[in-house]
């Protein structure tokens, strides 16, 4: 059997291969409240009954103030829970494991009113300028993160990853480009990670299920965070309970981003085992005998695909017939993949 369809066990959860939807915004919840519309209803299922082992939904806002745009789902309110919990059954019907991913953009909010971040630096010309966060704000931010853990797990989900990286919210506070805070939120490696370990603890307290945190691990500017000075933050979430790292790079500065297939794989590598921790390694992997290398050669312990799932929502079944693996298919596309 292919290493990417072998099963792999974090805490009670048994996933059936290594292949994971990343999240993606959809800006599909057209009434700007935050919920589920029939958009998701399909999008998702259908990744599961295209073969996806383990499905994470798009950065969803433990905030009104910390989503990306008006239209993005949200897990601010207990009125959310409902339709999460339906997008879950639907998916779990099909065979996938679920995933959320509990997110709040900071500075890259473009919602209406003052946005929030560690600093009061702006993105760039075309994202307005954050007022920098009180302690009372971070305590509510924090509180919030937890409080959408809980809806989570009532909603049903398997797994929570907390958005860390592409420069939203948690990982402005990571990196001291956009981090110059001078209170005990800033400064200091250990200060600046300060925000994260409170929610994964917050988490902790409300989810024993499996947990894993979103980076990025190379700003990709002078001054900015590298995979090596990640590894101590990794580290540190190891300690936390965290269960694996996803591992992506870049976005929290403008900056220009060497691209090419398997060009974040070998931060997967080093995070995977310098920590030691299990990964997940994204960023341009279509290839299945390019997913398989990575697999079979410890570089990571699942791959994440994202954009390839736009393309194609039955890439498992293509990659089973290329890797020439046995695997189940639902009996009604037997005849077209089996």
């Amino acid at each position: 059997m292919a290493k990417l369809f072998e099963e792999f066990h974090i805490k009670d959860v048994t996933f059936k291969n290594r292949i994971v939807m990343a999240p993606m915004c959809m800006y599909q919840s057209d009434q700007e409240d935050g919920q589920v519309t029939d958009w998701h209803r399909v999008h998702y299922p259908t990744r599961a009954v295209g073969g996806v082992g383990l499905i994470i939904t798009e950065a969803t806002a433990v905030q009104p103030v910390g989503r990306i745009s008006s239209r993005d789902l949200g897990i601010w309110d207990d009125e959310h829970i409902e339709g999460q919990a339906e997008i879950v059954r639907l998916m779990k019907k099909n065979g996938a494991k679920t995933g959320i991913q509990l997110a709040h953009a900071g500075r890259k909010a473009t919602v209406d009113g003052d946005i929030q971040a560690p600093s009061a630096i702006a993105f760039n010309d075309k994202y307005k300028t954050p007022v920098a966060m009180t302690i009372e704000e971070i305590d509510e931010t924090v509180q919030a993160f937890r409080d959408g853990a809980v809806r989570a797990k009532k909603a049903g989900f398997d797994v929570i990853e907390i958005h860390a990286a592409h420069g939203y919210l948690i990982n402005q506070f990571l990196s001291p480009l956009t981090n110059q805070r001078s209170d005990e939120y800033g400064g200091s490696s250990e200060n600046r990670y300060r925000i994260l370990r409170r929610i994964l603890d917050e988490v902790n307290a409300v989810w024993s299920g499996p947990l894993f945190v979103r980076i990025s691990a190379n700003d990709y500017a002078e001054g900015g965070m590298t995979p090596e000075q990640y590894i101590e933050m990794t580290k540190w979430m190891k300690q936390q309970n965290v269960d694996l790292v996803d591992v992506s790079s870049g976005a929290v500065v403008p900056a220009p981003i060497p691209v090419f297939p398997g060009y974040q794989v070998p931060f997967a590598e080093l995070v995977k085992k310098e920590t030691p921790i299990a990964t997940g390694a994204v960023g341009l992997i279509t290839d299945p005998r390019h997913a398989e290398e990575i697999l079979q050669n410890g570089r990571a312990d699942f791959i994440f695909l994202a954009r390839e799932l736009l393309r194609n929502p039955y890439w498992a079944y293509t990659a089973a017939t290329e890797l020439e693996a046995d695997i189940e298919a639902p009996v009604p596309y037997e005849r077209g993949w089996i």
